[in-house]
C-alpha cells in the first residue's frame, strides 16, 4: 500500500500558523535573493549587464543591449552609433 501524503493546507503546522500567526518552517525560504529580496551591489562592483549612460559603454555592450549578437558588423555599427550620438545612443536603448 502506498503512503498517502497529507496536503500541506491540512497539516497541524498550517493550522497553528493560521490560528496563532506563527511562522511555519515549511514556508520559510531561508532568505537570499529573490523577487522580494534582491541583492544589491556595492559601489564599484560591476554587474553582468550595465545600464544607463552614466557609466562607460563600449560598442560590444551597446550591441548586446540592443539584442544583437556581438558580431564584428554589429559591434562596428554600435561603435559608429556611439561616436555619432554619444550617451544618447545608450539612453535610447537602456533609459
Amino acid at each position: 500500500m502506498t503512503e498517502q501524503i497529507q496536503p500541506l493546507e491540512e497539516t497541524p503546522e498550517v493550522a497553528s500558523a493560521i490560528a496563532d500567526d506563527v511562522a511555519v518552517d515549511a514556508f520559510v525560504t531561508g532568505g537570499g535573493a529573490d523577487a522580494d529580496t534582491p541583492e544589491f551591489l556595492e559601489p564599484g562592483e560591476r554587474p553582468g549587464i550595465r545600464t544607463g549612460a552614466d557609466q562607460p559603454w563600449d560598442a560590444e555592450d551597446l550591441a548586446l543591449a540592443e539584442g544583437r549578437d556581438a558580431t564584428p558588423e554589429n559591434v562596428e555599427r554600435a561603435r559608429r552609433e556611439l561616436d555619432r550620438d554619444g550617451a544618447a545612443a545608450v539612453e535610447r536603448t537602456t533609459p
